[in-house]
């Protein structure tokens, strides 16, 4: 096989390992708590979501843009993990100590506090083995990333498994966190030959008008603002509609391997089509596969045994099967506005900014309100999928009103 289709077998690979280790998690987590065990884990968990996704922004993106001489790239690889590990450090050093605050002011929210403290003191080890995935990237290694990442999924499974019933989520927060230890050293070891002598140099994360700055904000309002919204739901309102939200979405998982692909992959590839018409239409017959896709899976999640169900997802399969409906729906027209971004992001580069913002932030008004209005997780998940299918319209419209489209 030829070396450039090796490596991207091996980037496929690599995020199928990553995608599969997030959905392992969350469902063996299911399993193992309590449908309250279950939501507080989720909260911490998405909190996590957030903050990796900042770095992935802020840093990764940064990374893996980097282009030139071995000691360019090398420097490059060497001061986005310094730079992780230290920001990692100050905003778990910020977790624990809101997870003590939050322990010992007691009530309800006590279980959340250990495992916020939990999330606070693993967040290092987390965050800095998630950003070796771009150094290898950028070195043009992504074996080594699926060698790395292929061992946090074999690690972390069977640590998470062999925790007895209704564990706390704390616990299961520390050990999901140190089963990353392994890989992190492993990574670390085959990073280290190829940044050897490379010199540190954070100025550049800390200057003014860094790139990841304007990649930070894209996440924020195209990724974290619903995120963080579920968060809210659960810190002001209702913490078992975060389980149930997480729940049934991390049966949605599969789907979200394809759509990173598309995101991954599918600037190349649509490159290849010749012309803007071409490469529209292509865009758009992918669009409607990973559409059919989703209701598809939705259909298949739909008509799965209860049986089944709690043996994915224990407790919490009872409150998340009620939302499969509603988040098949989000899933579905999902396919069809990540083809649309990407499309954009080809012809347009600058479109996407403006559609994300607006559609994202619609999308988070809908979701709380279709909370209020039902005063259930379903009308959120609805109020989720009416967000996402008119973000995809929004998207498509901007593709055939593109000049070089009409």
């Amino acid at each position: 096989m030829p070396r450039r289709a090796t490596a991207v077998v091996a980037s496929v690979l690599d995020q199928a390992a990553s995608s599969l280790t997030n959905i392992a998690v969350l469902v063996i987590a299911a399993r193992v708590s309590t449908a309250q065990g279950f939501a507080a884990f989720s909260m911490v968990y998405l909190t996590f979501t957030v903050l990796l996704g900042l770095n992935t922004a802020y840093v990764g993106q940064v990374v893996v843009l980097t282009r030139g001489e071995a000691a360019a790239t090398g420097a490059a690889c060497r001061s986005g993990v310094s730079f992780t590990a230290l920001a990692a450090v100050a905003g778990g050093a910020l977790l624990a100590a809101a997870g003590v605050a939050t322990a010992v002011a007691g009530g309800s929210w006590a279980g959340h506090g250990g495992a916020f403290l939990a999330l606070g003191l693993v967040l290092p080890l987390v965050l800095v083995q998630d950003t070796l995935r771009y150094t290898f990237s950028t070195l043009r290694r992504p074996g080594l990333a699926l060698a790395a990442d292929t061992l946090r999924l074999l690690c972390v499974v069977p640590a998470l498994l062999i925790q007895p019933q209704h564990t706390a989520p704390g616990l299961l927060v520390a050990v999901w966190g140190l089963s990353a230890v392994p890989a992190l050293l492993l990574g670390l070891r085959l990073l280290w030959p190829r940044v050897r002598g490379a010199r540190t140099d954070l100025r550049p994360y800390l200057r003014r008008g860094h790139l990841g700055q304007r990649f930070a904000v894209e996440f924020a309002v195209g990724n974290a603002s619903s995120q963080l919204a579920v968060l809210g739901l659960g810190l002001f309102a209702a913490p078992l509609a975060v389980g149930a939200l997480r729940g049934a979405s991390t049966l949605f998982g599969p789907l979200n391997v394809l759509f990173n692909s598309v995101n991954a992959f599918g600037p190349p590839l649509l490159n290849r089509f010749g012309g803007p018409r071409a490469t529209a239409r292509a865009a758009a017959v992918l669009g409607l596969l990973l559409c059919a896709a989703g209701l598809a899976w939705g259909l298949v999640l739909h008509d799965l045994p209860d049986g089944a169900g709690r043996q994915l997802l224990g407790a919490t399969w009872q409150s998340a099967s009620s939302l499969l409906p509603a988040t098949g729906a989000q899933y579905a027209v999902m396919g069809l506005g990540t083809c649309a971004l990407v499309t954009l992001r080809v012809l347009s580069p600058r479109a996407t900014l403006s559609v994300q913002v607006v559609f994202s932030l619609l999308s988070v008004v809908l979701m709380l309100g279709g909370y209020l209005l039902s005063g259930s997780a379903l009308g959120a998940a609805w109020g989720l999928a009416a967000g996402s299918a008119l973000k995809a319209v929004a998207a498509w419209t901007r593709v055939v009103r593109l000049p070089a489209v009409e």
